[in-house]
């Protein structure tokens, strides 16, 4: 099965604080949270080196969720439901209410190397 190599740029953090916790995965039930989804790949890396490369994954239809997780505590902090930390989407989609359909984000993997450009955005 061909493989290819995925590098995630995180542009437009407020800030170098806490983590950066990075959710990749092929299966829309499980997006963006990944959290029933044995094959996702998950990272975590400091804001102040907001690069990821996740190598050697099998060619296909992708989606990744990217939260700034500015105080560490591995979850997106919420007030009212609206969140208080950074969220962002592969291919940038527009944002209502909610977390937008893996399809919105789906992307394709197909060649050696293929990037995803995500912006940050911060509702409070």
């Amino acid at each position: 099965m061909p493989v290819a190599d995925l590098h995630v740029d995180v542009e437009k953090l407020r800030s170098a604080k806490g983590m950066i916790r990075v959710c990749l995965t092929a299966d829309p039930k499980n997006f963006p949270g990944c959290v029933d989804d044995t094959r996702a790949v998950t990272r975590s890396v400091r804001a102040d080196a907001p690069n990821i490369v996740f190598q050697a994954l099998p060619q296909g239809d992708y989606a990744v969720a990217v939260i700034h997780d500015e105080n560490g505590n591995k979850k997106l902090d919420t007030f009212a439901g609206i969140p208080r930390e950074g969220f962002g989407f592969s291919r940038n989609p527009a944002i209502g209410f909610g977390p937008p359909k893996f399809a919105a984000a789906r992307f394709t993997l197909t060649s050696d190397a293929a990037e995803q450009q995500i912006r940050m955005k911060y509702l409070l």
